[in-house]
């Protein structure tokens, strides 16, 4: 079974940098939370965290808590090149937008498109929380 841990290895994600607008978004997933900026203007959500609605240019947008549900759009397995093989993914959040992530916790192999899979939380190379995705 090809995993992200195989032989007691694990692929160490590079530590998310911080900035004024996604300072919360990284404070919730210390909490093991995932959240999402919604437009109060056109009512769409989006990903990655920004003040600026990208559908619609408003500046009135909030947070709101994901359920962290979704499936896998598209996804490609990384094993040559490098020393532990991993997968990341496209996937389409129950809320409408899809982000990029890494999958973990799965047999490479077995990873199919329209899966579903829910977020976990992994510590990054300086210990900050950051979101992946396993298989339901």
């Amino acid at each position: 079974m090809s995993q992200v841990n195989p032989d007691n290895k694990e692929h160490r994600l590079p530590s998310p940098i911080s900035n004024p607008e996604n300072i919360d978004f990284l404070a919730a997933a210390q909490e093991n939370q995932l959240l999402l900026k919604y437009c109060n203007s056109c009512k769409e959500a989006h990903y990655y965290p920004r003040t600026i609605c990208p559908h619609c240019g408003s500046d009135d947008t909030t947070w709101v808590k994901s359920n962290g549900h979704g499936e896998i759009y598209s996804y490609t397995v990384m094993r040559r090149g490098v020393a532990v093989p991993f997968a990341m993914a496209y996937v389409r959040l129950q809320e409408g937008i899809s982000m990029l992530t890494h999958l973990t916790n799965c047999d490479f192999d077995s990873i199919r498109i329209g899966q579903k899979v829910k977020v976990v939380f992994q510590e990054t190379e300086d210990g900050q929380k950051t979101h992946l995705f396993e298989p339901i």
